[in-house]
C-alpha cells in the first residue's frame, strides 16, 4: 500500500473483469492505456486526498482502535469494510476541519476567510479485508499466522473485499461502494516458503490483508487467474473509484443547481 498521505489519482483507462495471469502478462506490453487526472473533467477540487495506511493509522488506529469496529464473526464482509471506510473517514474530516490536519494538506499556505473555500477538498479513504472458507481474514499479526492464511488458498479460493468511499469536505456531501475479486491459486502453492521468500526480501507481508501480494512475481506465478481486477485485490479498485467520484460531482452538481 502507498505510505504518502496526500496525492493526486491518476487511472489507468484499461480493465478486466476476469484475467488469465499468463495472457494478461503476455497482453499488457501491447495493450494501450492512458492515464489521466479523473477530477479535473468532472469539475472536482484537486488533488484528491487519500487517507492512506500511514496517514490513517496516525490519525485514526491508535485513537479508536480499528478491531473495535464491526464483529468479525457475523457481519457480511462487505458490510464490514463499509463500517471501517466510513468511520475512518468521520475521524478523519473532524481532523482536517479542526485543523490538526493543516501540516499534511496541500496549498496549506493558503489562508481563505471562506471555509468552504478553505475545506474544498475531495477526501477518500478505504478498506479491505480477505474471506476465504466463510472466514474473515485481515492482516496477519504474525509470519505464522500469514503462514496459515496462504496455505488455505490452494483449496479454497480467496476473495478481497474493499470498500471506498468519498467526501466533500466543504459540502459534506458523501459516496461510497465495495468491489469483490476472487483469486484462484494453484494446488501445490507453497505457503510457508513463499512467505519466508517474501520475508526475506523485505516485503511487508504482515500490512497486507490476508497477507496477499499477488502482484509480486513470486506470488504471480502460483496465481491461475483473478475474477475481478488486480488493484481491486491490491487494495483499491479503480473502476470503483471512478464510479464514486462521478456519483460524488453529480451530487455537487444537483446541489448547486438548487441553490440558482
Amino acid at each position: 500500500r502507498r505510505p504518502a498521505a496526500v496525492f493526486a489519482v491518476g487511472f489507468s483507462t484499461s480493465s478486466s473483469t476476469s484475467s488469465n495471469m499468463a495472457k494478461d502478462d503476455d497482453d499488457d506490453a501491447t495493450k494501450p492505456t492512458t492515464t489521466t487526472n479523473p477530477m479535473i473533467p468532472l469539475g472536482l477540487p484537486t488533488p484528491l486526498l487519500l487517507g492512506s495506511a500511514s496517514f490513517t493509522r496516525k490519525l485514526i488506529l491508535k485513537e479508536m482502535g480499528e478491531k473495535a469496529i464491526g464483529d468479525r464473526d457475523s457481519e457480511e464482509p462487505s458490510a464490514l469494510v463499509s463500517r471501517l471506510g466510513h468511520a475512518k473517514m468521520d475521524h478523519l474530516v473532524q481532523e482536517i476541519q479542526s485543523g490538526r490536519c493543516d501540516d499534511e494538506l496541500p496549498n496549506k499556505e493558503r489562508s481563505c476567510s471562506d471555509e468552504n473555500d478553505k475545506y474544498n477538498y475531495v477526501v477518500l479513504t478505504a478498506d479491505q479485508v480477505v474471506t476465504c472458507d466463510g472466514q474473515i481474514l485481515e492482516k496477519p499479526e504474525s509470519l505464522s499466522e500469514a503462514r496459515d492464511f496462504v496455505s488455505r488458498y490452494g483449496t479454497h479460493a480467496p476473495s478481497t473485499v474493499g470498500s471506498v468511499v468519498l467526501h466533500h469536505v466543504a459540502t459534506g456531501r458523501r459516496v461510497s461502494g465495495t468491489d469483490t475479486a476472487t483469486i484462484r491459486f494453484r494446488s501445490d502453492t507453497p505457503a510457508a516458503t513463499l512467505v519466508d521468500q517474501l520475508v526475506e526480501r523485505n516485503e511487508p507481508v504482515l500490512s497486507c490483508a490476508g497477507g496477499l501480494m499477488v502482484e509480486h512475481p513470486l506470488v504471480k506465478q502460483y496465481i491461475t487467474g483473478i475474477d475481478g481486477t488486480e488493484d481491486s485485490v491490491m487494495g483499491l479498485s479503480k473502476e470503483l473509484v471512478l464510479k464514486l467520484l462521478n456519483e460524488l460531482a453529480d451530487q455537487i452538481r444537483a446541489a448547486n443547481n438548487k441553490k440558482e
